[in-house]
């Protein structure tokens, strides 16, 4: 009887939850179909609109980036030596240099910075040496000094923070607090997404004179507080498959066969084969847009921006576009 009974009550329980099962059902049955193929809005998915967790800048991140200025800099005040010259010719944290020039304060700080030249004489992209003397002199930001003494011809200072070698010639501007830069939190990106019609530039050259890039590096754009960029805005890098037409190794994968021996119609790209196939014609100019990542703005002069990229799909190249995100004012 026991048993008789255990049995009834399971069976009376199942029952209870299949009732309470089936109004889910028939409102999951009544729901619009957002993965039909009639609706505007895209279906996302972790391969079009992957989630994505941004780097943030640090200090040194800020503090280091280097920019490019239409305004060259007073290079009058420099680093002269420290105190073992000329032994030592590379002066890092805690070190004790000599300043030559004018002006100094004791107690004051300064920005150390270096006029840079590309030795490279090479275009990563076309037009890139025309674009970069459009824009201004790159400059490297190599750390901040503090004013000890100005009692000799040349002041006495010490490094207080260093981001890389600092070098007898490097320049000393006054320093400058940055302003802070505003994370926002973790999102999600539309790969594929057509452009937003919103400000645009091109990322001109980057911190070292690397050319290919990932989540953290320092990149320079030619767009600047005259169009209105901030700091903390987001920028998204996206690249056209037809800039690959113009890169001179990328293109030879254009010219090669993309068939197979058993296809009967074999395809090609445009016109960029040096034999044409008889099979259909790919046009690259029709595929979306790649979106390659993201880019913060981290330092704006009135013609140039600093950024850092927050996150890369894949490799950010120098001469890719950026655009301010929709969400962006």
């Amino acid at each position: 009887m026991k048993k008789t009974g255990l049995i009834l009550l399971l069976l009376v329980a199942i029952g209870a939850c299949a009732q309470q099962s089936e109004p889910t059902a028939v409102a999951s049955a009544a729901a619009p179909d957002t993965n039909s193929s009639s609706s505007t809005a895209p279906t996302e998915t972790t391969k079009n609109m992957p989630n994505v967790r941004f780097a943030t800048p640090t200090y040194a991140d800020v503090y280091c980036a280097g920019f490019i200025s239409k305004q060259l800099l007073p290079n009058a005040n420099y680093i002269a030596g420290g105190v073992e010259t000329p032994s030592t010719t590379k002066f890092a944290n805690g070190d004790i240099i000599y300043l030559a020039g004018s002006g100094y304060q004791t107690g004051a700080q300064y920005t150390i910075v270096r006029e840079l030249h590309d030795v490279n004489e090479y275009e990563v992209y076309p037009g890139q040496h025309k674009l970069l003397a459009a824009a201004g002199q790159p400059y490297a930001e190599m750390g901040r000094v503090k004013v000890l003494d100005t009692r000799s011809k040349t002041a006495v200072a010490q490094i207080e923070f260093s981001c890389d070698s600092i070098l007898p010639g490097d320049i000393a501007v006054p320093f400058a607090e940055k302003p802070s830069v505003n994370f926002r939190p973790p999102t999600k990106f539309d790969r594929f997404a057509p452009p937003s019609g919103r400000l645009s530039g091109r990322i001109l050259l980057a911190k070292d004179f690397d050319t290919i890039l990932g989540t953290g590096a320092k990149v320079y754009m030619n767009i600047g507080s005259n169009q209105g960029v901030k700091v903390g805005n987001y920028l998204r890098a996206a690249r056209p498959y037809t800039d690959d037409l113009k890169d001179p190794v990328d293109s030879l994968s254009f010219k090669a066969s993309i068939g197979e021996d058993t296809q009967k119609k074999l395809p090609s790209y445009g016109h960029h084969l040096l034999t044409k196939s008889n099979g259909p014609t790919i046009e690259v100019s029709d595929m979306p847009r790649r979106a390659l990542g993201e880019v913060v703005v981290i330092s704006v002069t009135p013609t140039s921006s600093t950024g850092m990229i927050t996150f890369a799909l894949e490799d950010v190249h120098i001469g890719d576009d950026v655009e301010l995100e929709a969400d962006q004012q």
